[in-house]
């Protein structure tokens, strides 16, 4: 009976396997162009935003910071080609620069509206009410933005199969029957975070992974959180 035993020790269901016996999709997926014109037509989305919010909340005259985004949005569509195939450094630090803009300027806008809530006495809830969705929607806007530009590294690195490691673990990802092995975000993937993050408060059905897209996602929340919370709710009572 004691022959029958072998000294190799028992194989535990828990140890991980050698990598190349892994499951799993490859990574990164193939190369696959990316089309630029929905990121375009986002922030030119947000700045018309900011166009219809009254001068009180805005830096300047109410023109003044749309028309200076207009103009990086101009100078970025001329160097930019339709169709993202490689990497395009100078774009990326553009892109990133304008969507940084925007954000100051729509936190900027919040805050000012948060003062004037809170120190003046407001009888016209109705366009608190206005100004709120105005401040929201280009919340969700821009932040979808944040997320196409960072995901992997950003869209020249992922049409050019070159991605960095993945900063949101899609849903698609996680099972290979859901989806085609070479399946990769588009852009109406990240718009989508944009919108149930800021509707949330909270990632839904895509998580962040990187400590970047966590503190983003973060600060996203933070906004939706103060002008849902503190400014609508405080507009719907006075009306």
């Amino acid at each position: 009976m004691d022959a029958d035993r072998s000294d190799a020790p028992p194989t535990l269901p828990w140890v991980a396997a050698e990598p190349s016996a892994l499951p799993g999709r490859p990574y990164p997926p193939p190369a696959k162009p990316e089309p630029f014109w929905p990121a375009q037509a986002t922030i030119l989305a947000a700045i018309g935003l900011q166009l219809l919010l009254p001068a009180r909340l805005t830096i300047g005259p109410t023109w003044l910071i749309p028309g200076l985004e207009g103009v990086l949005l101009i100078g970025m569509f001329m160097a930019t080609p339709n169709q993202l195939e490689h990497e395009h450094p100078r774009r990326r630090r553009a892109a990133l620069g304008l969507t940084a803009f925007v954000s100051a300027a729509n936190i900027f806008s919040l805050g000012a509206l948060t003062h004037f809530l809170l120190h003046h006495n407001v009888a016209n809830g109705r366009g608190l009410v206005v100004s709120g969705v105005l401040i929201w929607l280009t919340n969700f806007l821009i932040f979808a933005l944040w997320y196409w530009e960072m995901d992997r590294g950003g869209p020249g690195r992922r049409a050019a199969g070159h991605d960095g490691p993945p900063d949101f673990l899609f849903p698609q990802m996680n099972d290979d029957r859901i989806q085609p092995v070479n399946w990769r975000p588009q852009f109406i993937d990240y718009l989508y975070v944009g919108l149930t993050n800021a509707a949330a408060f909270s990632p839904t059905d895509t998580m962040p992974l990187t400590p970047m897209a966590k503190s983003i996602m973060g600060v996203q929340s933070l906004v939706s959180i103060v002008t849902i919370g503190l400014i609508v709710s405080r507009a719907v009572n006075i009306l």
